[in-house]
């Protein structure tokens, strides 16, 4: 079994069941294997959501890679886009799961630094750029909870507001 079969049935259950759910015992479970095929790529608990955590942030630094803006914050804006449309929607189960132990957060916390401040300043508008990445976070945050609730029309009325604000001013 691949660890990504494990982390996507880890992740499952979260969405699921919520994080007092998320044993060793229901992911494997979850994922067809026996305990110790589990343990044999996650020794623990923590090893699994640390694996959640990177996973999240190695998906979403390649969606930003893969975007065409010449912006940090249109790139941004894309990946969370992207990122809505096909529904991988980790973040919101990875922070559950994790949640309860501020360590294993570290890691996801600097990286939403990170994307929050790189390039910040050499965006045509800066307050702008700031208000769009946040609105992404919005987004993020209702998608996760209620993936209905942005149809394709509704998202590009919102890229399409979003982007008007990363125009440079005239």
């Amino acid at each position: 079994m691949r660890k990504d079969e494990l982390l996507d049935a880890a992740e499952e259950l979260l969405c699921d069941q919520g994080s007092t759910a998320l044993t060793l015992a229901a992911v494997a479970d979850r994922a067809g294997v026996s305990k110790g095929g589990l343990l044999y790529h996650y020794a623990s608990k923590e090893a699994l959501i640390k694996g959640m955590v990177e996973r999240l942030i190695d998906d979403f630094d390649e969606l930003m890679a893969a975007q065409p803006d010449r912006t940090y914050t249109g790139r941004y804006l894309g990946a969370t886009l992207a990122a809505v449309r096909s529904g991988r929607l980790r973040r919101w189960a990875v922070v559950t799961g994790a949640s309860g132990n501020l360590f294993l957060l570290a890691p996801l916390r600097e990286a939403m630094t990170r994307w929050h401040r790189e390039e910040l300043g050499e965006e045509p508008d800066p307050l702008a750029a700031q208000i769009v990445r946040l609105a992404c976070e919005g987004l993020w945050d209702v998608a996760s909870h209620d993936p209905e609730l942005n149809t394709e029309d509704d998202l590009q009325a919102l890229e399409g507001r979003l982007r008007a604000l990363l125009k440079p001013p005239a």
